[in-house]
């Protein structure tokens, strides 16, 4: 198919009538209540519905469902991390043409974004849910707004187009609505990929992400389009030249593409079975589900076989680290110190395969020198040992593994790998047993369970009697009267992490705010030991402008970011001006404090940059709402008990749908003089390149021990030296060209020479490109992260 006959199918998607208008398929009020069953739209054909759909116990999300198969079946949901509770929420209309979904105390949990709309156009707006499934705003002119089918969630539907600005985002599990882990989109070479992405790592695992140029896999980068279409028919068009049919191509019947909670793509077309009508699969881009990355989690592995299934492992002497998600893997019931020549050895699997996480490669290598590579390499967990040939010459290679990420087993792979265990006090000839099958079969444990629960239930209530019943009623009603009553005091909960706190409760906290830990232009911390005992840093913000309704969307979208090198925010406090920010207390607070002392060796500081950069990463590029930083400085990267950092501070800077980030408005400048982009003084646009920047400054500061607002001293050396740092931050010195001796001269006199020179120099050539002057010349934090993991071993 070519170009020409895609925009043929995407004029039809975008010409389509708006089907005429009825009491069922369109919203004529200004609302959708959660209360009322009866607010639902359907679609003229009855095939598609919208409305709020329960999720969980007192949790709903509003979205389009299709209603045709026998389970009806998920399509599109606005709020799916968001979940709002059953009582005052509604999906609203608003004039100036934008939708808004609030929960119970009127925040706004999800919205789309106003266009500028004439006092004409602002008239007589209407939702309408049309036989495609496509939920619209317009108004009675025929002009449209917003579609739904520009934001997709996990699900393509025919005639809906996949962009460069829009991506599917697989559910967490088939009864878990909210986003997991893995993503379709097209990257920035313009090809379609799919993505696993955990809160600790990423990995492109489609197309084979070992296959360096796309084209070997009929791939086409030379194109600007970025638009992926499905048709009625069963065939699928992508503008890298990617098309697939489905087996049942040409039949007239409903379909959807769905990337699935087990992270495979999966084209699913309508067919009536045994008198039901189900969807069956039809085209699918995994046969071997085991080839998918993350699937089973780090520490384990994955098999599969036409009978079974698909089974995840933990290899002897690892345990499941959480027996409700594999996800997470596994983790060593066993240790080994970094001297361990002497009490470690290695253990062979056959055809056992680890992608990814390689310290190093060593090529032409025997099994005896791969061996003694692992077991002087402190952070080498095994290796991987595969014979190679290029058709005349073959050799041994060598694959020293840092982490055990997406392990399968298969008789194809001619290779092996060796896991690095004690010599005594355990055998490690076999996996364990614990497995996870296919979906299929989790859900039917499930709904047995359930069915023996009730019926023994319904035998101790016949035989227990009346009395125990009576009894819980009353607690239930009891205590259900005591949260309608008191729901602010006791502290609304955003999300299952955030809790409401009294301003009494945190006074007392923290004995009436007198231990500072920390201060800034934002506000003071003070430490405070809240009612269940934990220790906590409790910020008290300035008094500000901002309304309490703004206040709280913005904590409930930061209370939704979950990532290692993220500082935790565990509750927050809102009464008049009285507005406070309740977070994890870090044991040995801030960058800025312990860059002067001597605690903070050399690998400390290369650790540091590279968590700092993750979290960094994860705010521009990874969580669902965009967050820019906007104050990148040590005083705002904090260590914990094992000086691990956490980057605090974000999110109340800059919150904004990924939908929004190409335009950003600044009323003012922000950040802190020494860390800011040229942008701010310059007047340019902000985007996160500015984050960037400053994390550059940051690195600077790490590798000299000089801060960069300190630039005017009296002492002629001190004024020499600083004038070499800044020298640094614009870049211009060559750092290909520089010697050790001059990065000797520049670096932090207290690292006295402990320091790892490969790593000195990556880190001085990632700082400098960091703060180029042009933003274009900087690279994305993504980029940070890869560049400084090249060598982190």
């Amino acid at each position: 198919m070519d170009t020409s006959f895609f925009f043929l199918f995407l004029c039809l998607s975008q010409t389509l009538p708006l089907s005429s208008s009825n009491t069922f398929d369109t919203l004529r009020g200004t609302s959708l209540s959660v209360e009322n069953p009866n607010d639902i739209l359907v679609s003229a054909n009855g095939e598609y519905s919208a409305g709020f759909l329960s999720v969980g116990d007192n949790a709903f999300c509003f979205a389009i469902w299709f209603n045709k198969s026998t389970v009806s079946t998920v399509v599109w949901m606005a709020n799916r991390d968001g979940p709002v509770d059953g009582r005052g929420s509604q999906l609203s209309v608003l004039n100036e043409g934008k939708l808004i979904l609030t929960n119970s105390v009127g925040i706004t949990v999800w919205t789309t974004i106003a266009p500028a709309l004439t006092s004409s156009e602002a008239t007589n707006l209407q939702l309408q849910l049309l036989n495609t499934g496509n939920l619209v705003l317009h108004n009675s002119k025929g002009g449209s707004f917003w579609h739904s089918f520009d934001s997709p969630t996990d699900t393509l539907l025919p005639l809906q187009t996949l962009t460069m600005v829009s991506s599917l985002i697989s559910r967490r599990s088939q009864e878990d609505y909210s986003s997991g882990y893995y993503k379709l989109f097209f990257d920035n070479d313009n090809v379609l990929r799919l993505l696993f992405q955990s809160p600790t790592m990423t990995s492109l695992y489609w197309p084979d992400p070992w296959v360096e140029d796309p084209g070997l896999v009929g791939r086409s980068i030379y194109n600007t389009v970025g638009q992926a279409l499905l048709n009625d028919s069963g065939y699928f068009w992508s503008s890298d030249d990617f098309t697939f049919f489905a087996t049942d191509f040409g039949a007239v019947t409903h379909r959807r593409l769905t990337l699935d909670p087990d992270g495979n793509l999966r084209l699913y077309s309508l067919q009536k079975m045994n008198g039901s009508w189900d969807w069956v699969v039809t085209w699918q881009a995994f046969s071997q589900p085991c080839h998918i990355h993350g699937i089973c989690g780090p520490n384990s592995l994955c098999t599969y076989d036409h009978v079974s299934g698909r089974r995840c492992s933990c290899l002897q002497g690892f345990k499941m680290k959480d027996h409700t998600d594999w996800s997470y893997g596994c983790e060593p019931e066993f240790s080994l110190s970094c001297s361990r020549t002497d009490e470690a050895s290695f253990v062979q699997f056959e055809h056992l395969e680890y992608y990814g996480s390689d310290l190093y490669y060593h090529l032409n290598v025997t099994l005896q020198q791969c061996q003694d590579i692992c077991m002087n390499r402190c952070k080498c967990k095994g290796f991987q040992f595969k014979f190679s040939s290029d058709g005349t010459v073959g050799a041994y290679n060598c694959y020293p593994k840092f982490l055990l990420m997406n392990g399968h087993q298969s008789p194809n792979f001619e290779g092996d790998f060796y896991l690095i265990v004690p010599r005594i006090g355990l055998s490690y000839n076999k996996t364990t047993g614990e497995e996870l099958r296919l979906e299929c079969s989790k859900q039917q444990r499930i709904t047995y369970e359930n069915k023996t629960v009730k019926l023994l239930l319904w035998f101790a209530t016949a035989v227990g009697g009346i009395e125990v019943t009576c009894l819980v009623l009353v607690w239930l009603f009891l205590s259900r009267s005591r949260k309608d009553s008191n729901s602010a005091a006791q502290g609304y909960l955003l999300t299952n992490r955030i809790q409401r706190f009294t301003f009494d409760e945190l006074r007392k906290a923290t004995r009436g705010f007198k231990e500072v830990i920390g201060q800034g232009a934002g506000g003071i911390v003070y430490k405070g030991v809240l009612p269940d005992q934990r220790v906590a840093a409790i910020k008290r913000l300035n008094e500000a402008n901002q309304g309490e309704a703004e206040f709280l969307a913005e904590v409930n979208t930061i209370g939704m970011l979950n990532h290692m090198y993220l500082i935790e925010m565990w509750g927050y406090c809102v009464e008049g001006n009285h507005k406070l920010l309740v977070y994890e207390y870090m044991e040995h607070g801030s960058l800025a404090e312990n860059l002067s002392s001597s605690t903070l060796d050399w690998n400390k500081r290369f650790e540091i940059a590279v968590g700092t950069a993750k979290g960094l990463a994860y705010l521009h590029e990874e969580c669902l709402e965009w967050v820019l930083h906007c104050d990148v400085k040590p005083q705002n990267i904090l260590l914990d008990a094992n000086y691990q950092p956490k980057v605090a501070d974000f999110g109340l800077s800059k919150l904004l749908s990924r939908s929004a980030v190409d335009h950003l408005s600044f009323s003012k400048m922000r950040g802190t003089r020494g860390y800011m982009a040229p942008e701010w003084v310059y007047n340019l646009p902000i985007t996160s390149k500015v984050d960037v920047y400053s994390y550059g400054i940051v690195l600077l500061e790490m590798v000299t021990g000089k801060n960069p607002k300190g630039l005017h001293n009296s002492d002629s050396g001190e004024t020499r030296d600083h004038k070499r740092w800044v020298t640094l931050v614009r870049g211009t010195i060559d750092i290909e060209n520089a010697t050790m001796s001059w990065i000797e001269e520049i670096i932090d006199p207290m690292m006295a020479g402990k320091y790892d020179k490969a790593k000195m120099e990556l880190l001085i050539k990632v700082a400098l490109q960091c703060v180029a002057e042009d933003k274009d010349d900087r690279p994305t934090m993504n980029r940070v992260v890869e560049m400084l993991l090249s060598l982190e071993e």
